[in-house]
Order: structure tokens, then C-alpha cells, then sequence
């Protein structure tokens, strides 16, 4: 039993579904919005945390 009762081999074949369907280049691109998206978050909250 893996992750919520899905197995290791289920997250593989999603992980591969994924992959065909968006493409490894928007996968890529989509994970670097999302980490700066997070820098940018956790820069805000610093701030406000310093104004305060």
C-alpha cells in the first residue's frame, strides 16, 4: 500500500500520463512559475512579519 491506498506502481502511471499529456517543457516551465510564485509569497509574509 502506497500514498492514501494508491500504489508506487498507480503514481508511475500517472506520472507518465502527465507527462505525454503536457509535455516535459510545460512541466518545467510550469514548476519554475510555481517556485517563484512560493519566493515570492515567503518574501511577503517576511515583510509583513517585519513591519509589524
Amino acid at each position: 500500500m502506497g500514498f492514501g491506498g494508491i500504489s508506487i506502481w498507480q503514481l508511475l502511471i500517472i506520472l507518465v500520463v502527465v507527462v505525454l499529456v503536457f509535455g516535459s517543457g510545460k512541466l518545467k516551465s510550469l514548476g519554475s512559475d510555481l517556485g517563484a510564485s512560493l519566493k515570492g509569497f515567503k518574501k511577503a509574509v517576511k515583510e509583513e512579519e517585519k513591519d509589524d
